[in-house]
């Protein structure tokens, strides 16, 4: 099984999307981390119910996230 860190790292430089634990989902380009996963996102987008809010961007603290997955 791969290790957290090491999935992130193929993820770096592409779209994710990122299901959030107020069931937000959160899109964008992955463009840095850290140890404890918090992730910096450019060009991110906020869906929540129909709406989509454009943000830019963003970090998003680790134990927020419940799912991550390119798109």
């Amino acid at each position: 099984m791969a290790m957290p860190i090491k999935v992130i790292e193929e993820f770096m430089n592409k779209r994710i999307s990122m299901l959030m634990k107020d069931s937000r989902i959160l899109e964008g380009t992955l463009i840095g981390f850290d140890e404890y996963m918090n992730l910096i996102i450019d060009d991110t987008e906020e869906k929540m119910n129909d709406s989509v809010r454009k943000l830019g961007v963003v970090i998003v603290r680790g134990n927020n996230i419940l799912r991550i997955a390119s798109k």
